[in-house]
């Protein structure tokens, strides 16, 4: 496929336009969104957004049902709770240069788009899937580039619901301009550091983005206008928008091996890496010392009263994976929150600044350790990077095993399985099966 403008590309590239890999890669964001928002579905942010939904955003003539809960809401309400349910539980992808995450409020728009405008086209659903991934990424590389403050992804991925409602209601370019420029408008340019300072269920705005870019979409159907997208026709960042259809942004999509913010997996890895090695167990560390980039030390609540605070922590995961060797909804959630072992670690847990990984960021995340133990030696890690990175991927059975740790508990196993093997079978497979499979009310579900 050659390069091609904006408009065009989000108007006309056909699933012939997609390669084979980048196929693959969108059935891989796609499993591991629904796994995370399968898990994101039992936390109380999720039961109260979709809760807000279902009271105050009806469903007319053109609804959606919500994820895992089956009531349906008007499109825009949707795409605000979905979003939200995925948001809740931190595990979902992302990509290093956005510092945030394109897929939560895609998919959420998609999801609520293709149900309310009856679209039942798979391969429609997978090629819009792709275009929201390629706008989506390049509106964060450019608001990050061209805005003073850190954005949460809100901000930047309301444009790209809006061009996938453009696409799949089939405007003209005159109103994909528009949606973008009222989303772009309207899009929450929240202070992500904000919430990382102060952990809260208003984490990183993509349930409030996908709301706007859907909204934007359809008012500028109904002819509403709004304001150039400066992110999009901005000469200064034309460079960004250059390579559409010919460098695929999807590709470079990390995946989270673990549900907390992807700044603190780093350290994580560190932790775990050097603790196998010494063959060293968490009641023989007196105390852990992390250096890492500037953005990661702000990761500092230490005592987490919420699921929130766990997952905008860098202390805390790092100690429950030094105690458990692992980080899972159980470690980052109730009991797991007043674990003593693990908060004797997390509260006596020094976070150091170091000037060469804030160099590196964001296009790399690097942390080492030092552990101190209890005889009074002292073992210092490798620097590591997380896993699950273009450059250090999971691999299909890795997202696979844990699409299934976070949907059984909610859907059970057979349930479960049918939702993998259907979005493994795509486009083949039938599209509004799979809608049905994952909006209809989970066994677990807060």
């Amino acid at each position: 496929m050659t390069r091609r403008s904006l408009e065009s590309f989000v108007l006309e590239t056909g699933y012939a336009d997609l390669p084979p890999h980048v196929i693959q890669q969108a059935k891989r964001c796609l499993l591991d969104l629904i796994g995370v928002a399968a898990a994101g579905s039992t936390t109380e942010l999720s039961g109260i957004i979709r809760n807000h939904a279902a009271r105050h955003f009806a469903a007319g003539d053109a609804g959606a049902r919500m994820l895992f809960d089956g009531r349906p809401v008007s499109a825009v309400g949707a795409a605000l709770a979905n979003g939200m349910t995925i948001d809740a539980y931190d595990a979902h992808d992302g990509h290093p240069l956005v510092k945030g995450h394109v897929g939560c409020g895609v998919l959420s728009a998609l999801l609520a788009f293709c149900q309310a405008e009856k679209i039942s086209d798979a391969r429609a659903f997978l090629t819009a899937l792709v275009v929201g991934y390629e706008v989506g990424t390049r509106a964060g590389i450019a608001l990050h580039k061209t805005a003073a403050d850190y954005h949460t992804s809100g901000a930047w991925v309301a444009l790209a619901c809006a061009a996938v409602g453009c696409r799949l209601m089939k405007l003209g370019p005159d109103q994909l301009q528009e949606a973008l420029g009222i989303a772009e408008y309207h899009g929450p340019r929240s202070q992500m550091m904000r919430c990382i300072d102060h952990p809260a269920m208003v984490k990183d705005g993509s349930g409030w983005g996908a709301m706007a870019g859907v909204s934007a979409a359809y008012l500028a159907s109904d002819g509403f206008t709004g304001a150039p997208a400066m992110t999009v026709t901005d000469p200064d960042i034309a460079e960004i928008w250059s390579d559409l259809g010919g460098r695929w942004r999807i590709l470079e999509q990390y995946f989270k091996p673990y549900p907390v913010c992807r700044w603190a997996q780093p350290a994580m890895e560190a932790a775990m890496q050097l603790a196998k090695a010494e063959q060293i167990a968490a009641d023989k560390i007196e105390s852990v010392e992390v250096f890492s980039f500037h953005e990661a030390v702000r990761l500092a609540a230490r005592a987490p009263k919420t699921t929130e605070a766990a997952q905008y922590s860098l202390p805390f995961p790092v100690a429950a994976a030094l105690v458990h060797g692992r980080i899972g909804a159980a470690e980052i959630s109730t009991a797991g929150l007043r674990d003593p072992e693990v908060l004797r670690l997390s509260q006596g847990m020094a976070l150091s600044q170091d000037a060469d990984y804030d160099a590196l960021f964001p296009a790399e995340r690097w942390a080492r350790v030092v552990l101190t133990l209890k005889d009074g030696r002292k073992l210092a890690s490798k620097p590591a990077v997380a896993r699950g990175s273009a450059e250090n991927p999971l691999n299909d059975s890795e997202i696979l095993e844990k699409f299934h740790a976070q949907c059984i508990p909610v859907l059970g196993v057979e349930r479960s399985e049918a939702v993998s093997a259907l979005i493994e079978a795509l486009p083949e497979s039938d599209l509004v099966g799979i809608l049905a499979l994952i909006t209809e009310p989970g066994i677990s579900v807060g």
